[in-house]
């Protein structure tokens, strides 16, 4: 396992759809577990693929607290087959969006289907935390981001901020 690099936004990758995958096997299992490596250690509790460079529909998750016991998550190709009329507002923050979080409604339960580590075809109905993450991740492979819920005020000054400290960061110093 290895870590990979973060996209950050304003990344045009991270505006791009991604692709389906056709199979399961050991290089993309590599990849799941690589993904997982990267979201534990930034912190954080979700990452698609798109995150880390790769236009490819596949999402790691652990909502756990606890850091002894850890209880990671594979979608591969998943979809959201419905949604619950009632919302929820979690505050969301996103590792390719680093420092900024915003309060999100989103439906409050969504019933998945997806192939997880195995390539065994599965269904969950999440509620709570998980299907707020679970729909965020989606999102992600959707060329969709948490700000894009905001007003295009808010949204436009966020982006400002992270282009700004993204060229502080690319300057070279000698």
């Amino acid at each position: 396992m290895s870590q990979r690099k973060i996209v950050i936004e304003p990344d045009p990758i991270l505006r791009k759809k991604s692709e389906i995958l056709e199979k399961v096997d050991d290089e993309l299992r590599g990849l799941l577990d690589d993904m997982l490596e990267t979201m534990y250690s930034a912190p954080g509790i979700g990452l698609a693929a798109v995150q880390v460079g790769i236009l490819k529909r596949i999402i790691v998750i652990d909502i756990s607290k606890d850091k002894e016991k850890k209880n990671p998550f594979f979608l591969i190709n998943p979809e959201i087959i419905s949604k619950s009329k009632n919302t929820s507002t979690y505050e969301e923050g996103c590792l390719s969006l680093p420092g900024y979080f915003a309060e999100i409604e989103r439906p409050a339960e969504c019933q998945v289907k997806y192939i997880d580590y195995f390539g065994k075809k599965k269904e969950i109905k999440a509620t709570g935390l998980l299907s707020t993450c679970i729909q965020h991740e989606i999102d992600h492979l959707n060329g969709i981001l948490f700000i894009d819920y905001l007003s295009k005020l808010k949204r436009d000054m966020i982006i400002k901020k992270l282009t700004k400290q993204k060229k502080e960061l690319d300057k070279v110093v000698l």
